[in-house]
């Protein structure tokens, strides 16, 4: 991984004990590593049955905007719209790049 991470520790008797990351961060640590739980956030799905599109849930969830999530996959935010649409047929490579954009595993989306 080659951005640099965001973090906070937290120290006992001035010796750092323990490392905070960002949630999206973590997440794409376990994906690099290999170990990553696909796990997918009780919010996420409920706005899923909703009528939300998983990637327009995980964006919500995530706190960012459809501007933020266009820039890092270096496209248009009315493009990213309307792959966010409910009934947009994405195919593999899209779903990865949304993922990717969003610091999450591609099975993520897959549900």
């Amino acid at each position: 991984m080659n951005a640099p991470i965001e973090y906070q520790t937290i120290s006992e008797a001035g010796v750092a004990r323990f490392a905070v990351v960002p949630i999206d961060q973590f997440n794409r640590l376990l994906t690099a590593a290999g170990q990553a739980e696909a796990t997918i956030p009780n919010a996420v799905v409920s706005a899923t049955v909703d009528g939300a599109s998983p990637a327009r849930a995980w964006r919500e969830h995530l706190g960012l905007a459809q501007q933020d999530v266009a820039q890092r996959m270096g496209i248009s935010q009315p493009a990213y719209a309307q792959m966010e649409a409910p009934d947009a047929k994405l195919r593999k490579t899209t779903r990865s790049r949304i993922a990717q954009a969003l610091g999450i595993a591609q099975s993520q989306l897959d549900f």
